[in-house]
């Protein structure tokens, strides 16, 4: 996907933004429009999102924060983000689930690590379930075991990768 653009999100991606993250986790998992509102009011510069063709097929979004906890429910309200943090931690990587197994996902993480990495981050940390521990190693992160987050009644690993 030669066309394929990265880019920082823009308030007219919410739309685009909700519909690719309810299409892409369970109810009780995806994040309500006002937690993606919030994130791209508040911290545009840790939310990407991929443009293919004039339409946003993917995002990843974060907070940041000095805190080596990251299992706070609260923390995905940006309730606690620190945008001079040391660790930028990723709320959600999605892409559509007809734009899949094409590497858009695996783009949209790189520039995610390369800009926080610019920003002077210290690591890149995220939650994902044991499933994805073998995609996010791929990528260089390191399972730090189970968290004590019960986001969606699932069990959660910590992922981190030093920058």
């Amino acid at each position: 996907m030669t066309e394929l653009t990265i880019r920082m999100v823009e308030h007219d991606d919410l739309t685009a933004c909700h519909t690719i993250e309810v299409r892409s986790f369970p109810p009780c998992e995806a994040a309500w429009t006002t937690s993606l509102e919030n994130r791209i009011n508040h911290y545009p510069e840790g939310f990407l999102v991929a443009e293919y063709e004039g339409e946003v097929i993917g995002q990843v979004n974060s907070g940041s924060t000095s805190k080596d906890d990251i299992s706070d429910e609260e923390f995905k309200q940006l309730i606690g983000h620190d945008p001079e943090g040391e660790n930028i931690v990723i709320f959600s990587l999605s892409v559509l689930p007809e734009y899949r197994k094409k590497g858009i996902g695996g783009r949209l993480l790189n520039s995610f690590v390369k800009q926080a990495h610019d920003m002077g981050k210290s690591k890149v940390m995220l939650l994902c379930k044991e499933d994805l521990i073998p995609y996010y190693a791929s990528h260089g992160f390191q399972d730090c075991g189970v968290s004590e987050s019960t986001h969606g009644g699932a069990q959660w690993h910590t992922m981190e990768l030093p920058l």
